[in-house]
């Protein structure tokens, strides 16, 4: 039973992916450096709105409370001095109000005012507003509700800002005989308040100023570099393969700047990989071509009078024809790998049997070339399911590579074996080797590393594409000196798998 298996990408993917990116794409105006600053500077700016905020309440509530508090207890004592000493009578009473007026120091910074029982003004430290009514009502509020009573804000006859205070006053006997009242200005008070308001306006500033000055300084110092990384990009982009970037400071930029380095490298070598791979395919092209062209002109310049001759340039061009065959089918496999355009033919099958072939084919070839092929099989079941005409060309081309690289060791030894539920191909030359340093690229498109031989460069990743698709792995390891050692392993087909009567499943 055959099958194909081909991955499929959903259709119209990668179009709808890229418009969703592009809508996602946002507008930031100032770019970096404005969304960075409007997004700081918009949360330090309400932090400091609140903060003057609560400066100026608590500020203003602190010196009215103050002042209210002072006004109280100057009232409080004067109404005690009077009502102790000077109650009995309402002669005395007036009396006593009049020495305590005559007596007040305070009359340059708070006015003193006794109010009759009636509301009225009999006497005060200014005498602009004896006999007359206060501009305020909280006097007729004492008077009525027998409680101390305050007010504070704009006096309505000179339109400034004042605070009041008036208790009522008692007689020794207990009755009501007035009130007495204290009002302070607040202008020196809020003028105070207003100095606080703006130094701390003044502070806030201050303190804006440093964290756009710092943060300034900071964008800049990531600006600098994000900018130099975009203009290596571009230069990278336009063809300038190679270029590095120096690396500041060792945090998320170095890091970048690490990471463009690398990038940068790789794609230097990958060019380099690239045009070793055209000049090497353009060699390897022509020199079979070259071949077949000779021997046909010489063919046919003879007239084909010599049949020894014939059968020589016949069989040349057939090989040099093979050759190019084979070259043709590798590029053809490699473009379909890129393309996700490989398919493997599904089938159960004796991977022993492909491996023996590849062996066979091989070691006739080599005996031209004083090279000894040995090859050893352990006792076993060797079933897999997969795609035998692509497994063998994976071993043809091991081995190819193999003889090639090999060939100063005169020996290569293939090996198949079980490793619990994997196969494992081995196959060891006893050649130079491969340097420490090449060994992690070998198996990458266009690598040859410091090898003179005759190749594409693709054989080995197309090996190693096709035994991932099988599920399985291609390693390398290898010792200057000491030869080389390539071991496929892929898995082995289960039990239910190998009996003929029961179906085979599709794997991918």
């Amino acid at each position: 039973m055959k099958y194909r298996w081909k991955p499929v990408s959903p259709p119209h993917a990668s179009a709808a992916s890229a418009q969703s990116k592009q809508e996602r794409v946002q507008h930031a105006p100032g770019g970096l450096k404005g969304r960075w600053l409007v997004n700081s500077l918009s949360f330090v700016v309400i932090i400091l709105a609140v903060i003057i905020i609560f400066v100026s309440v608590g500020i203003s509530s602190y010196y009215y409370s103050s002042i209210r508090d002072n006004l109280k207890s100057r009232v409080h004592s004067a109404v005690v001095t009077i009502r102790d000493n000077f109650t009995d009578t309402y002669d005395e009473y007036l009396s006593g109000i009049d020495q305590y007026v005559l007596g007040f120091e305070d009359r340059d910074k708070v006015e003193l005012q006794f109010i009759d029982s009636s509301g009225r003004i009999i006497r005060s430290t200014s005498d602009l507003t004896t006999e007359s009514n206060p501009s305020t009502d909280d006097a007729r509020r004492a008077l009525s509700e027998k409680a101390v009573c305050s007010f504070s804000g704009e006096d309505p006859l000179t339109g400034e800002r004042i605070m009041s205070v008036s208790e009522p006053m008692y007689s020794s006997r207990g009755e009501l005989i007035g009130a007495v009242r204290m009002i302070s200005s607040l202008s020196i008070a809020e003028r105070q308040i207003t100095i606080i308001i703006l130094c701390s306006v003044a502070a806030c500033l201050f303190f804006l100023a440093l964290v756009v000055a710092s943060n300034s300084y900071f964008i800049r110092s990531i600006l600098i570099p994000v900018t130099r990384i975009n203009e290596v990009a571009r230069e990278i982009a336009s063809g300038q393969y190679g270029m590095r970037l120096h690396k500041t400071y060792d945090d998320e930029i170095g890091q970048l700047c690490d990471s463009i380095n690398h990038m940068s490298d790789e794609i230097a070598r990958a060019e380099r990989m690239k045009n070793d791979f055209i000049s090497s395919v353009s060699h390897e092209l022509r020199t079979p071509l070259t071949a077949i062209a000779g021997w046909s002109e010489t063919l046919a310049a003879d007239g084909a009078q010599n049949p020894e001759e014939v059968m020589q340039g016949l069989d040349i061009i057939q090989k040099e024809s093979q050759r190019l065959t084979q070259m043709v089918e590798e590029l053809l496999d490699f473009a379909r790998i890129e393309s996700g355009r490989m398919t493997l033919e599904m089938e159960l099958f004796d991977v022993s049997l492909e491996l023996y072939e590849a062996v066979y084919m091989y070691e006739n070839l080599l005996r031209s070339s004083e090279m000894t092929l040995h090859y050893s099989k352990e006792p076993g079941n060797y079933f897999v399911s997969g795609d035998r005409h692509r497994m063998k060309q994976v071993f043809l081309n091991i081995i190819d590579n193999a003889a090639k690289y090999g060939r100063s060791g005169g020996k290569i030894e293939v090996s198949l074996h079980r490793e619990e539920d994997m196969i494992a191909v081995c196959v060891r030359d006893h050649g130079p080797g491969i340097p420490e340093a090449e060994l992690p690229f070998v198996k990458e498109k266009f690598y040859k590393g410091s090898s003179k031989e005759r190749g594409s460069g693709i054989g080995l990743a197309v090996s190693d594409e096709i035994i991932q698709m099988h599920g399985g792995s291609l390693d390398i390891t290898s010792k200057p000196g000491a030869g080389t050692a390539v071991y496929v392993r892929i898995p082995a087909a289960t039990q239910t798998t190998i009996n003929p009567s029961a179906p085979l499943e599709e794997t991918t």
